[in-house]
């Protein structure tokens, strides 16, 4: 499954994840899952949340940046293997992550990342049997 991401970049310094957090709460924006990546200057703030468009809207209005982009998910069972399993399947087709982060999402798994060949990944991952017709949330 397809799912929309912001992907903002902050500052690192005091104040700026919880300008962003408040923007998105007074919005009643409720996220889902996210995470931060670092560099020594500033952040990567990665969020999934219920509305992706609006969010981004809100944010640039702001003045902060971001980007909203695609990333795939898929649900695994929540046993250990499963993980491995789903991102076998991907290196056993030649397609390499280029981040991944995970959740538990009604007692099961969900592993959400961006692939190098995007298309490529849903087409393995549907074969496997990971990916569905259902929305996730």
């Amino acid at each position: 499954m397809t799912l929309k991401q912001l992907s903002i970049f902050i500052e690192n310094k005091g104040g700026t994840l919880v300008t962003v957090l408040d923007l998105l709460s007074r919005e009643g924006i409720q996220i889902i899952a996210s995470s931060v990546a670092d560099t020594q200057d500033y952040g990567i703030y990665r969020v999934l949340c219920s509305a992706p468009e609006r969010a981004g809207e809100v944010l640039l209005a702001a003045g902060i940046n971001l980007q909203l982009t695609e990333v795939t998910a898929v649900t695994i069972d929540d046993v250990p293997g499963c993980a491995a399993k789903a991102v076998g399947a991907l290196s056993d087709a030649g397609i390499s992550i280029l981040y991944l982060y995970s959740f538990l999402w009604q007692g099961r798994g969900v592993l959400v990342f961006r692939a190098d060949a995007p298309e490529k990944a849903v087409e393995v991952l549907e074969k496997a049997g990971y990916i569905d017709s259902a929305p996730l949330f």
